[in-house]
């Protein structure tokens, strides 16, 4: 066994494909509309770590509405993301739509951490090792 995908429900795809590709640089690899399933997706792919953007569709092809609750601690499920410079990928996804949620914080010589929103409340983990792990 392997791990495949990360999925998060969104409201709107085509902002989901945007946010995705825009604020973290995820490549969209396919889009499509399955109808005998009733939803819309899409896949993208970050270095390997794929995750799944979907949408439910009502029975004439249309989105359900899709009120997502407010993220809340411990922030599970979320995508964890490896940066560089957590400070300034911070300020910057932020900057491409995100909303900040929590941190950073840190374990001294370890790990710094800090959490974002997507348009749609899922959340995603900006992580930075001092050491590999």
């Amino acid at each position: 066994m392997h791990a495949d995908h990360v999925a998060f429900r969104v409201a709107d795809l085509d902002k989901a494909i945007e946010f995705y590709t825009g604020a973290l640089g995820m490549t969209l690899l396919n889009r499509q509309v399955d109808r005998e399933h009733q939803e819309a997706f899409a896949f993208l792919d970050l270095d390997g770590c794929r995750i799944e953007l979907l949408v439910m569709l009502d029975e004439s092809g249309e989105p359900v509405p899709f009120e997502p609750p407010p993220p809340a601690e411990p922030f599970c499920p979320h995508l964890a993301v490896s940066v560089d410079d957590l400070d300034a990928s911070l300020d910057e996804i932020v900057k491409n739509g995100a909303k900040h949620v929590k941190g950073p914080m840190e374990i001294p010589g370890i790990v710094g951490w800090a959490y974002v929103a997507d348009p749609d409340g899922n959340v995603i983990e900006l992580i930075r090792w001092h050491e590999p792990v």
